[in-house]
């Protein structure tokens, strides 16, 4: 078995090269073997597609279930994992810390800290004090034998703050501050991301949503990361979906052409 410094080797190596490393976001271990076995190279957590798996919504699960939920996940593959531990469950530095060194311990290659609040009103932490909870990041996940690639996000988009020059001043906080990638979900405008990616000299991480440019014209803007956040596990459940109304509804059973593929590809994935 692969050690947790050697999958931190491991998942650094991934974010250089020509090609842009896919990070699909499995939500329980089931997920996870079945994307390690489709011949992905590292995986991330997802926040909204675990709290889904105990019925809540994103944003309602307690650091403690988080870590718990990264471990599960480190366990069933021998891939890198990153974890999405959201705003580090803590406003102050101090607290940011703690959760990282926490998340070290869970045997994590990789873990990301949001500049997101929780409160509405004020969706983002000013710039300075967002800029010092990923440095307190920093030196929690770059201290000690074992330590974590950090990504730092910048939330702006994702909260109606449109405003490039600001998430670009973010990014360059958090360059600044020493993240090793740096992420800001909801920037898919191919102008803005060949901006965002010019702008700052860490590797970027993109959320494939749609309208996105795809995989190959993302990598040739030299983005060097690309997840997809919860979308594959709100994909599953959009399945479970179809197929229970086509039960209820029609009382047909098209749904066992999809069920066969899953079932198929589970028995490869899980028979070891």
């Amino acid at each position: 078995m692969a050690t947790q410094e050697e999958k931190l080797e491991r998942f650094l190596g991934l974010h250089v090269g020509p090609a842009a490393l896919l990070m699909p976001n499995p939500w329980d271990q089931g997920s996870a073997k079945l994307l390690a076995s489709l011949g992905f190279e590292a995986l991330a957590t997802t926040s909204s597609g675990f709290a889904a798996t105990v019925g809540r919504l994103d944003h309602s699960v307690t650091r403690d279930e988080a870590l718990v939920h990264a471990a599960s996940i480190v366990g069933a593959t021998e891939l890198p994992v990153s974890a999405d531990l959201e705003n580090c469950f803590a406003d102050e530095p101090e607290g940011v810390a703690e959760t990282i060194s926490l998340a070290i311990e869970t045997g994590l290659a990789g873990c990301s800290i949001e500049d997101s609040t929780g409160d509405r009103e004020v969706p983002v932490y000013e710039l300075s004090l967002a800029a010092e909870r990923v440095a307190a990041a920093v030196e929690a996940a770059h201290t000690g034998s074992a330590r974590l690639v950090l990504t730092a996000r910048s939330e702006n988009y994702l909260h109606g703050r449109h405003d490039l020059a600001d998430t670009i001043a973010r990014l360059q906080a958090f360059q600044e501050a020493g993240a090793d990638v740096l992420f800001a979900p909801g920037v898919i405008d191919a102008t803005e991301l060949r901006q965002l990616v010019a702008a700052v000299d860490r590797p970027v991480n993109v959320l494939a949503l749609p309208g996105a440019p795809f995989v190959s014209e993302l990598a040739e803007m030299g983005v060097r990361r690309i997840s997809v956040g919860g979308a594959f596990a709100f994909a599953a459940l959009g399945a479970v979906v179809e197929a229970a109304r086509e039960l209820r509804e029609a009382g047909t059973y098209g749904y066992w052409e999809r069920a066969a593929a899953g079932g198929t590809a589970s028995r490869a994935a899980f028979k070891s």
